[in-house]
């Protein structure tokens, strides 16, 4: 039985392919937002670290994941989009191939056990999103039992390459450049799996709320971001806006202006009657008779 082996293709042919490719795409209207490693380090933060680490430690993946390593270094994903319950990617291979991959929902009553788990014990959205969590919030989202990250029978791909294994390099790359995605935008992780990572947040305010005042209680537990809590998240620094200098107030310059000129106008007025009165006393002393 003969096998067609496919052509070598260098990865400067390979980027070059690709490259023309998307920009064909991008030309048609679609968004195209690439997965950039810089170094070797895929992920630095806890959510984008908690991710790749849970999924090499199901042995359903173990033996596909190196070579995904790889091509996610490499620059072969050249775009990863993450919606509810799904991501859709383009790596570059011998040709561009389009990867699919579906996560299930977190069933409804493993995310009212995780809230009631962690209630109380998460201080702020920001650390949250931070991943500044006590050790025993994070063993509760964590586990591969009971917590958030989605389990290898909670995950299906598709990819349009040759490769008949169950996970091929480019579904291994796209599962690694989710992880690094999730370093800058760490709230997609909650996205994808179709829960609302503020209701963590509720939750603790709600434990506070049951020592509160009843005034208080009836307040929303709603909590947004301020620019601060931005910059504090992405490591961003925020432009402020210019403050102008109020012009002094109207009032006071006509005030100043009156006071400064008054004095002047009395005194040029008073000149002349001093000057009329001495007049008129020589001139009647001048009509006097002499004794």
């Amino acid at each position: 039985m003969w096998f067609e082996y496919r052509p070598y293709v260098s990865v400067a042919q390979r980027r070059a392919q690709a490259a023309r490719e998307v920009e064909k795409r991008r030309k048609r209207g679609q968004t195209i937002t690439p997965v950039v490693i810089e170094g070797r380090t895929i992920a630095r933060t806890f959510w984008g670290k908690a991710w790749c680490e849970n999924m090499e430690s199901y042995s359903d993946f173990e033996n596909r994941l190196p070579r995904g390593r790889t091509y996610v270094r490499n620059g072969s994903v050249v775009d990863l989009q993450i919606k509810p319950g799904k991501i859709t990617a383009l790596v570059s291979g011998s040709e561009l191939y389009e990867v699919e991959i579906d996560i299930m929902a977190l069933p409804a009553k493993e995310w009212e056990s995780v809230k009631a788990r962690c209630g109380g014990k998460v201080g702020s959205l920001v650390e949250l999103l931070q991943g500044k969590l006590s050790k025993n919030v994070i063993e509760i989202v964590t586990a591969h039992e009971g917590g958030l990250f989605p389990k290898p029978r909670e995950i299906s791909f598709s990819c349009s390459c040759p490769d008949w294994a169950g996970m091929c390099k480019h579904i291994a790359a796209v599962m690694y450049g989710i992880g690094a995605r999730l370093d800058g935008q760490p709230e997609l992780f909650f996205l994808l799996r179709k829960v609302d990572h503020l209701e963590l947040i509720e939750e603790a305010v709600a434990h506070v709320g049951e020592t509160a005042a009843p005034d208080k209680k009836t307040k929303s537990k709603k909590k947004t971001l301020a620019d601060s809590d931005v910059a504090g998240v992405f490591g961003i620094e925020l432009a402020q806006p210019e403050t102008k200098e109020e012009p002094a107030p109207k009032k006071a310059a006509k005030t100043k202006a009156s006071k400064t000129s008054k004095p002047k106008a009395t005194r040029a007025k008073a000149a002349p009657k001093t000057a009329s009165k001495t007049t008129r006393a020589r001139k009647s002393k001048k009509s006097e008779p002499d004794a």
